[in-house]
């Protein structure tokens, strides 16, 4: 099928759907602050909302290099799901019960944001399905049932696991032999939430200067083109785009991910897939996929395309390879192939961060005022909220405000990563990678065995996931 009647980029399909805002006011020149935070994607603006909601008199600025959402915060797939980066390195180093409070505390994060949402009148299309992930061959069967019990394990005991007809009851995906549900998890419109998010940040006091991009960040100073913000605690919130900052090159990988949206979907199409629940969806293959039914009953459908830019180099316009438009249709119609005909409107790229050991983290230091949040490795929607209440304690603990809380003794607080390796060595080593992981799943969707292909596994400990 062609494409070209395809928009390519312009950020997104989700700004396509709401429009492109106008900017804010940059910086007007030097100025001082409580709390700087750079960045105003969902991290930088869930910070600042509860700071400022925890502290009024606080004053508070945030910096954003383009308009507020411009990063992975506009560009998801509208996952607001319990899954957060590194739970179980976090078991392997603090103990089983510190990851077992973690993920509890991300069950609750998925309630906190649709609570947060309704207060503040914040329509952003949530529909709480659930999280359905789906397998389609023997080898995905099995890992999935392994994760299935890990996620037991790990204190998910509402989590259910469906064989092929009772998925087919919920979700109709071709050659689909088994899946595992969560009630942790809803669909959302991602601009809808950032927008809705930088209104009511601003409406409680917070200033937010747009097109003002950060260059440098210092102990009390982050530094622009415009001016430089002074501020006792300066949080860096940038999570993809952070290779950017000067110094801060290896210090998270930006991964590129790519979506595509169709066209809506008529009842008798829908009719032959089902998803009546509105569930996000997923896979067990290596190079995952995920996805959603909007709430203009578009399918949204993602997956890693093009996976890094050397020299850690960022997406600006969200403009996508054919090659990786073509790949993730070939996806939607494997799934469900009465989508064959459809026409999809509208392909974007975006992207997020990535330690080097795959876990996301929480940081302040004490003794500069600087902390940071990300490394959301793709499962950012929710854990940024997360991220953003523990920023907050943190900052009230250290400013005699509190003293410890349970947000403040969670495992990933404060946890140190090396840096990435140099160029080449990164790049070869993340399309490596990859080319592993889409060999290993083309090599399973032939085999009747269980077992993982070894060439994933050669590619998880290249990575540094196990």
């Amino acid at each position: 099928m062609s494409t070209v009647s395809t928009v390519n980029g312009g950020i997104s399909f989700w700004y396509a759907d709401q429009g492109t805002p106008t900017a804010r006011e940059p910086l007007p020149g030097d100025s001082t602050a409580d709390v700087c935070i750079v960045g105003g994607g969902y991290t930088g603006l869930w910070t600042a909302y509860y700071l400022k909601k925890a502290v009024p008199f606080l004053n508070i600025t945030v910096l954003e290099a383009k308009f507020c959402g411009y990063g992975a915060s506009g560009r998801n797939g509208g996952w607001l799901y319990n899954g957060i980066a590194g739970r179980d390195r976090y078991a392997k180093l603090h103990g089983h019960d510190a990851a077992v409070r973690l993920q509890k505390a991300m069950n609750d994060t998925v309630d906190e944001v649709v609570r947060v949402t309704a207060e503040e009148n914040i329509d952003a299309d949530i529909h709480r399905g659930g999280v359905l992930e789906v397998a389609y061959t023997p080898a995905q069967l099995a890992r999935l049932k392994d994760f299935h019990s890990v996620e037991i394990a790990f204190g998910q005991t509402d989590r259910v696991l469906r064989g092929a007809r009772e998925t087919a009851e919920r979700i109709r995906v071709t050659g689909a032999v088994g899946s595992t549900w969560t009630p942790h998890g809803a669909r959302l419109h991602p601009v809808k939430l950032v927008k809705g998010l930088a209104d009511a940040v601003e409406a409680l006091g917070v200033t937010i200067h747009e097109s003002t991009p950060v260059t440098e960040i210092k102990p009390k100073h982050a530094h622009t083109p415009y001016g430089t913000v002074r501020a006792p605690y300066i949080l860096r919130c940038t999570e993809g785009f952070t290779s950017g900052l000067k110094g801060q090159r290896r210090t998270w990988l930006p991964m590129n991910s790519s979506m595509i949206a169709t066209e809506p979907l008529p009842k008798e199409i829908w009719d032959t897939i089902g998803w009546d629940g509105r569930e996000t969806l997923g896979d067990m293959a290596h190079a995952y996929m995920y996805a959603q039914r909007t709430a203009d009953d578009r399918i949204a459908l993602g997956g890693r395309g093009v996976p890094y830019r050397y020299g850690s180099a960022t997406d600006n316009d969200g403009r996508t390879q054919p090659a990786t438009i073509e790949a993730l249709r070939d996806i939607l119609v494997r799934f469900f192939p009465t989508t064959a005909g459809v026409r999809i409107d509208h392909a974007w790229s975006g992207v997020l961060g990535v330690p080097r050991d795959w876990c996301a983290t929480v940081t302040l230091d004490r003794s500069t005022g600087l902390g940071w949040a990300g490394g959301y490795v793709g499962s950012g929607v929710a854990t940024t909220n997360l991220a953003a209440r523990t920023l907050r304690d943190l900052i009230q603990q250290d400013s005699g405000q509190s003293g410890p809380t349970d947000l403040t003794a969670l495992p990933w607080v404060n946890h140190k990563v090396r840096r990435w390796e140099p160029e080449p060595f990164r790049w070869i080593g993340v399309h490596g990678m990859y080319a592993a992981y889409r060999a290993a799943d083309r090599r399973e969707l032939t085999s009747p065995r269980p077992g993982t292909d070894p060439i994933a596994k050669a590619a998880d400990r290249l990575a540094g996931r196990h």
